[in-house]
């Protein structure tokens, strides 16, 4: 067995393999060969180490040196000044940006000080494609315990023990539901994985399956056990190569050891699985869906019940679990339910799992015991706002969730507390608005997103999301009225109430949680004819602040359409507003600040 004084860890995600951390990894292979350390440092390709903000990130263990943004170019310094000298290349280390302090290694990182990894345990720690590693770290231990020493009941009690919830966006118990497909007759079973994940700015299950592939397959084999069923699939959209092809190594990896296929470890139990790709259509991450697109259908959900439980694929009994949900499994068999519970609130167990972007410093992905607050996965692991702007809104649960104020930035994060607030768990997705943002066409957004994807089976959805787009495209544009928004209200709720599924159900939260927390923004555009965050370019002015223009002709210059107009030196200069294309150019060549949004 090779042992290496060193090891190098790359991230391979594909926040940071777009930025070239191939490119990387080969330079650091071609190094340490021309430099003679190839037999003592070993380069390992990981998946995402999750603050992707950082990214490309490379670590280098035993110090635990955490090198962020690293480009081709710094490799032969760090391999040279590190690798050969022993001296940590300080200037390349992350910087923490609330505090502007060089991080000497991984465990002074401020952004990993609060989480707690379950299911993102070997995200950033091993090599996905290399099953070896995987096993190395308890991987198909939990898998051998279950076939070897438990009965398929035990394995369900112990899942319903544990309290673990659906991490795809319901958070129905996984144990009662797999204690239903259990229950449910037929001569064959599914199970079923659910990485559709189409939330905009989400790419939780993306990265479990890039930096861990091998749990999903463990755990896939363990609900096959206690269900009683013998093939899997996982639901994966196209838009996912890398994740696509580790799980397919994994799948082979997985069969070439005897831990898929027939008479695993010699027990008689027989499970295979395979990868069906899907194309991208939103809607196939609800479950009738997502059962219509594995079968070859259009994606389209269906009324419920039947449940899947009872009849899902080929209408045969089928297990659906998410990516996030499958990947909490094998821990649980190893550690047990008490371990599990032991971690969370009352009604919300264990750790979630969630995808920080818009307005943060920390973009990147995160996972924190239920029962964190909003304010410490903004402010103490997400780093806080950029530019010292002010903290406006939290927009969870992707398109299908709803915008949370500041004033309830101490909330404790379970799927009880969001639904409380007019918002979901969702997923995962977690976006930050600041004070530039306007809800209105935040919820506009949104809702644009959602109207595009409805597969337009009922009629509420497939109209109703439409009708609501053009009342808010009419109020951004200065026309609405207060009875357009009176209307929008009114048709937003009989939308949730009326649709077939869950993306119509919950298509009109944005809307729905902007007009009860930020009511008046809507007004200003009706009443005031003024979008207050300065957005809505029909409702918007560049005026020339009179005391600070300096009558030097910069904005006039760089005005596109030549509407500002004034005389160099002697005049203050004036914005014609029926010629201005709101385009912004002048604010941003103005040195001394003086044209505003008004």
């Amino acid at each position: 067995m090779d042992l290496y004084r060193s090891h190098v860890l790359v991230c391979g995600g594909t926040g940071c393999a777009s930025s070239e951390s191939g490119r990387i990894i080969d330079n650091f292979n071609e190094l340490l060969i021309e430099h003679g350390l190839d037999k003592e440092v070993k380069i390992v390709k990981t998946g995402c180490f999750g603050l992707c903000e950082a990214g490309p990130v490379v670590v280098v263990y035993p110090e635990g040196a955490f090198y962020s943004m690293i480009k081709v170019s710094d490799v032969p310094t760090i391999v040279e000044e590190h690798l050969l000298k022993g001296r940590i290349v300080t200037d390349l280390l992350y910087k923490d940006h609330t505090t502007s302090e060089t991080m000497n290694s991984i465990d002074e990182v401020g952004f990993y000080k609060k989480q707690r990894r379950v299911a993102l345990r070997n995200c950033g720690v091993i090599n996905p494609e290399s099953i070896e590693e995987y096993i190395a770290f308890d991987g198909y231990q939990a898998l051998g315990n279950v076939l070897t020493e438990m009965s398929p009941n035990q394995v369900i009690d112990i899942v319903k023990r544990s309290g673990l919830r659906g991490r795809g966006g319901g958070g129905f118990p996984t144990g009662t539901k797999w204690e239903f497909t259990q229950k449910a007759v037929g001569d064959l079973k599914y199970v079923a994985c659910n990485a559709d994940e189409g939330d905009p700015g989400a790419f939780m299950d993306r990265s479990v399956l890039e930096g861990d592939p091998h749990a999903i397959v463990e755990a896939m084999a363990i609900a096959g056990y206690a269900v009683g069923a013998s093939k899997g699939f996982v639901y994966v959209r196209a838009e996912y190569p890398i994740a696509v092809k580790r799980l397919q190594i994994a799948i082979d990896q997985a069969k070439e050891n005897g831990l898929l296929g027939e008479d695993i470890f010699g027990t008689g139990f027989n499970f295979d699985m395979e990868i069906r790709l899907g194309a991208g259509a939103f809607v196939c991450g609800e479950e009738t869906a997502l059962i219509a697109s594995i079968e070859g259908k259009r994606g389209m959900p269906r009324v419920r019940p039947p449940f899947p439980a009872v009849k899902g694929i080929f209408d045969k009994p089928t297990l659906l679990n998410n990516v996030e949900t499958f990947a909490n499994i094998p821990q649980i068999i190893l550690k047990g339910a008490e371990w599990f519970a032991s971690i969370g609130t009352e009604k919300s167990k264990g750790t979630k799992v969630f995808a920080l972007a818009g307005k943060i410093n920390n973009t990147g992905l995160l996972e924190i015991p239920m029962g964190t607050t909003l304010r410490e996965a903004i402010y103490d692991v997400g780093g806080g706002i950029p530019n010292g702007k002010a903290f406006k809104a939290v927009q969870t649960g992707g398109p299908s969730g709803g915008c949370i104020p500041a004033e309830y930035l101490d909330t404790p994060i379970d799927y009880d507390n969001l639904i409380a607030l007019g918002s979901m768990m969702g997923s995962g997705g977690m976006i930050v608005l600041d004070e530039d943002n306007c809800m209105v066409d935040v919820a506009r957004f949104f809702l644009d997103f959602t109207e595009e994807e409805s597969c337009g089976k009922c009629t509420p959805c497939r109209e109703g999301t439409k009708r609501m787009h053009e009342l808010l495209d009419k109020i951004v544009d200065g026309k609405g009225t207060m009875d357009d928004v009176a209307k929008l209200e009114t048709l937003a709720k009989t939308i949730k109430g009326a649709s077939l599924c869950g993306l119509g159900q919950t298509a009109p939260n944005p809307v729905l949680s902007t007009l009860k927390y930020f009511r008046h923004e809507y007004e200003a555009h009706v009443l005031d004819h003024k979008c207050p965050a300065g957005v809505c370019s029909a409702l918007l002015q560049y005026l020339v602040v009179p005391d600070l223009c300096k009558k030097c002709g910069i904005c006039a210059a760089k005005c596109p359409v030549n509407c500002i107009s004034g005389v160099k030196g002697k005049e203050v200069y004036l914005i014609d507003q029926d010629k201005c294309i709101k385009c912004g150019a002048c604010m941003d060549a103005c040195p001394f600040k003086a044209i505003k949004k008004g």
